[in-house]
């Protein structure tokens, strides 16, 4: 039987704020979403939008609450094969005639089983170096290619606009070549400068006669073109347009792809690089799920740190806002 996670949403209690953080109620049914009470939060389905991705909350930006910025999607390769599982698309098994595998929360991140969404997890706070952190465990439903995988978020209590994300495999899973943790709506936000440690490429230069409703090819940067923090590598992406509320959509482009609120800078971070490590783009010319061009052309929409899986490899996603 098909479960209607949306009507069980409507019922549940919205997150709350407890000190610096924003985190689930004790009783369920409970929205499922965690972060900064004034900055960046992470939430997971049923609230609104697609199964098998990370929402990316950015209330600061003047965004209404349930506004998303950007989804992060869970891919695992295993060993032996090019092809990737995807969270967002694969059948569930659990919830049957739904795409997208099942997201749920726990406190124990070796207790692997199954459960309800709606009875999330709050998160643990702890202290490192004085500075407080809020950490939450996500399940993910086991793939079809075998992989069987959990990712954990946490936030610092000094970092109020990131959220650093790190994947690990489960016992029993298939060996992973890579856990790749995919940023998937640079659409929205029209990201069409991504900075590197000396240059800026835009998908004009990429891809200059992409039109059509698919994806480009991937643009690949290896670590060497990445911007440097001591050990740390670090890229961004910006829009490139002075006010991307003023510009003109065409008459069949939903309401959700009009942008909103404030201009930002999308960052990721990775402090302990592999030496293979890779940055991969696409991009695309109309909105995903449509034929709406976007408007001034074709922009990036996905974003991939690419490397050999390690257990707990993390990188630290961050949305500033530039401008007034």
């Amino acid at each position: 039987m098909r479960t209607d996670w949306a009507e069980r949403f409507a019922a549940a209690a919205p997150a709350s704020i407890d000190g610096d953080w924003l985190r689930p109620t004790a009783d369920a049914p409970a929205e499922p979403r965690w972060g900064h009470a004034d900055g960046l939060q992470v939430g997971i389905h049923p609230s609104r939008g697609p199964r098998g991705l990370l929402r990316i909350f950015t209330p600061y930006l003047d965004h209404p609450r349930e506004r998303l910025v950007n989804f992060i999607a869970v891919e695992p390769i295993p060993v032996g094969t090019t092809e990737r599982g995807y969270s967002e698309l694969e059948p569930s098994s659990l919830d049957s005639g739904e795409n997208g595998k099942r997201f749920w929360s726990m406190d124990d991140p070796d207790d692997l089983a199954p459960r309800n969404p709606l009875a999330p997890s709050r998160g643990a706070i702890d202290q490192v170096d004085g500075v407080e952190r809020l950490t939450a465990w996500i399940g993910v439903e086991r793939f079809d290619n075998g992989a069987d995988v959990r990712v954990r978020v946490r936030f610092r209590a000094d970092r109020p606009h990131e959220v650093e994300v790190a994947g690990f495999a489960n016992e029993g899973s298939a060996a992973l070549s890579n856990l790749v943790l995919t940023a998937t709506m640079g659409n929205w936000a029209r990201l069409r400068r991504l900075h590197l440690a000396d240059r800026t490429v835009v998908p004009a230069e990429l891809w200059p006669d992409h039109s059509g409703t698919g994806f480009t090819e991937h643009g690949r940067f290896p670590l060497a073109d990445l911007g440097r923090d001591g050990v740390a590598a670090i890229v961004s992406a910006t829009g490139d347009e002075d006010d991307p509320t003023a510009v003109a959509y065409s008459d069949d482009t939903a309401e959700h792809w009009h942008f909103l609120g404030r201009r930002a800078v999308q960052s990721w971070r990775v402090d302990d690089p592999h030496p293979d490590l890779e940055v991969l783009v696409n991009a695309r010319w109309s909105y995903w799920a449509s034929a709406s061009p976007i408007p001034g052309g074709p922009a990036y929409e996905n974003f991939e740190i690419v490397e050999p899986f390690r257990q707990g490899a993390a990188f630290r996603f961050s949305v500033e806002p530039v401008g007034t």
